[in-house]
């Protein structure tokens, strides 16, 4: 009798071990994903949120993204700091030169990815064409976000959009046009409703470059509309991103146009939520 109480006492010895060691394996509480952060997103738009320019060369580069980049500090790194669930979820649909009528395209590839959260800038390359008439009319535009917007409301009703304004290429072309290097480049071609002849201060081109900058700042009204538009889940960025006064340091040697890492970085900034509350 005297050795099996002794056996029971040293079981019992053993058990209150086990569950006191087994206090350090207890889940961290503050590990656990913060409520109401995304576990998907999907990125919509144009050459600036592909990332061109914010590599080596003038190809797409999504991991500098300002919206699912996971080499700069973006939105998707931002989220997954705060929940990791989202890890390797940060689809990147946007398509160099891509203007507001490839938007229900793109948003017919988020629903199929079932994103939670899905980011849309667009409406640059309605308005950078080879020529001012060739612009994208402010009726037509809407209709093509309506029409991509939609999408996304009917088939993700409970993901959360955030709608981004365009941005002020008006502002780089100010900065720029007394800069050797940029204007060379913007000689190549690139956004020649805008940037031909660069250093004109004729009237005829004074005028061009006003209804570029006009029209960007219809755009902006329209997606400012839509968003509301759309409802409680559409989230617009208040005009952040158009307000942004780039400097030609925020943008890329390679076209004096598309924002670099550090761009792409300023973006986000402006942009970013913080509080999923929508």
């Amino acid at each position: 009798m005297r050795r099996w109480h002794l056996v029971c006492f040293a079981l019992l010895a053993a058990l209150a071990l086990a569950c006191e060691g087994s206090g350090a394996a207890t889940p961290d509480r503050t590990s656990r994903p913060k409520p109401g952060y995304p576990a998907s997103m999907a990125a919509l738009g144009d050459s600036i949120t592909a990332g061109i320019g914010s590599c080596l060369t003038l190809v797409a580069c999504s991991r500098n993204s300002w919206s699912t980049g996971s080499s700069v500090d973006s939105h998707y790194r931002r989220i997954r700091a705060a929940n990791n669930s989202i890890k390797g979820n940060n689809d990147n649909y946007a398509v160099p030169g891509a203007r507001a009528e490839s938007l229900a395209g793109q948003a017919d590839r988020a629903v199929r990815a079932k994103a939670k959260y899905v980011t849309v800038m667009i409406g640059v390359n309605d308005a950078c064409t080879d020529r001012v008439d060739d612009m994208t009319s402010v009726r037509a535009f809407r209709g093509d976000i309506d029409a991509g917007l939609a999408r996304l409301k009917k088939r993700l009703p409970k993901s959360r959009i955030l709608v981004v304004s365009v941005p002020d290429v008006y502002r780089l072309w100010e900065l720029g046009k007394e800069n050797e290097r940029a204007v060379r480049v913007w000689r190549r071609g690139v956004c020649q409703s805008l940037l031909a002849n660069p250093t004109s201060t004729a009237d005829a081109d004074d005028e061009r470059r006003k209804r570029v900058r006009d029209r960007l700042d219809a755009y902006n009204k329209q997606l400012q509309q839509a968003c509301k538009s759309y409802g409680r889940r559409c989230r617009w960025d208040g005009g952040a991103v158009h307000s942004v006064r780039f400097k030609l340091d925020l943008v890329s040697k390679l076209d004096y146009f598309h924002p670099n890492a550090e761009g792409q970085k300023r973006i986000a900034d402006v942009t970013y939520p913080g509080r999923f509350t929508w």
